[in-house]
């Protein structure tokens, strides 16, 4: 199953996420797809940003978002749209 998910970069402490496609079988970090975006939770304010074009495509094939993923593209799409 194709799975949109967090890998995490940066160094130690200092946490830097990508917004990738992979396979739901492999490692958190390891070979991925598609990178569809990222997330940097120390900024501030929160960075975000996604391709959601990039995202719908994979979503209508079969993938399926994680749950942080879900809540990251909501408030993405508040952001863009106010």
């Amino acid at each position: 199953m194709v799975k949109i998910r967090l890998a995490r970069f940066g160094r130690k402490k200092r946490p830097f996420y990508r917004i990738v496609v992979t396979d739901s079988r492999r490692r958190r970090d390891s070979g991925w797809i598609e990178s569809v975006g990222y997330y940097n939770p120390l900024s501030e304010p929160k960075t975000i940003e996604m391709d959601l074009d990039r995202i719908n495509y994979w979503l209508g094939v079969g993938a399926k978002m994680s749950e942080r993923v879900e809540k990251l593209k909501k408030i993405y799409e508040e952001r863009v749209n106010a």
